[in-house]
C-alpha cells in the first residue's frame, strides 16, 4: 500500500508484468515496421516510462519525439484537450506510432491523431500501456494495448495523482473503502 496526497493505493500490475508486455509489443512493432524507420510520438507526461522501455525493446531503426497535452485534473478527465507543446518534427509520409500511458475516454488520442493527420503521415497507429474499454468514447480503439483494465483510478509507471506517483515501478489502483 502507498499513500499519495489523501488517497491510499494498492498494488495492481507489477513491474515484471509491465516489462514483459512492453517487450512483446516491441517485438510485434519491430516485425511490422521492419525497413520503415517508424517515428514514435510519446504523449507526455505519463508515457515517458512506457516510451523509454518500448524504445529499448525495439530491434529496428526508429525515432522518437514528444508532444504534451493535458486532459486530466485530479482523478477525472476534464473532457477537453489542451495542446501544450507541439511537434517540431516533419512527419509527412512517416509511419507514426502514438504512445500513451493510458487510454480511457479516447479524447486525447482522437485530438492528437487529428492534429497529426493534417501533416500527412503515411500511417498513424496508437499504442497504450493501459486501455479502459468501458470508458472509451473515441473513434478508434488503440492498435496495440498492454493491458485492458476496468474503470479504476491507477497510478505508477508514469501515471500520476496530482503529479505524485509517476516514479513508482508498479501500477497501483485506488483502494476502495
Amino acid at each position: 500500500m502507498i499513500t499519495l496526497h489523501d488517497k491510499v493505493f494498492e498494488p495492481f500490475i507489477l513491474e515484471d508484468e509491465i516489462l514483459d508486455r512492453i517487450g512483446t509489443i516491441g517485438t510485434s512493432l519491430s516485425a511490422e515496421y521492419a525497413g520503415k524507420n517508424p517515428l514514435f510520438i510519446a504523449v507526455l507526461n505519463g508515457s515517458f516510462m512506457v516510451a523509454s522501455d518500448l524504445m529499448k525493446s525495439m530491434s529496428i531503426p526508429c525515432e522518437i519525439s514528444f508532444v504534451k497535452v493535458s486532459s486530466y485534473h485530479g482523478t477525472s478527465s476534464t473532457g477537453r484537450v489542451d495542446e501544450l507543446i507541439g511537434l517540431n518534427t516533419d512527419i509527412k509520409a512517416r509511419h507514426i506510432i502514438l504512445l500513451e500511458d493510458i487510454v480511457d475516454t479516447g479524447v486525447t488520442v482522437d485530438k492528437v491523431v487529428k492534429l497529426l493527420s493534417v501533416a500527412e503521415p503515411a500511417s498513424v497507429k496508437t499504442c497504450t500501456l493501459l486501455f479502459k474499454p468501458d470508458a472509451f468514447k473515441g473513434k478508434k480503439s488503440p492498435d496495440y494495448i498492454g493491458f485492458t483494465v476496468p474503470e479504476l483510478f491507477v497510478v505508477g509507471y508514469g501515471l500520476d495523482y496530482d503529479e505524485l506517483g509517476r516514479n513508482l515501478r508498479d501500477i497501483y489502483k485506488l483502494k476502495e473503502d
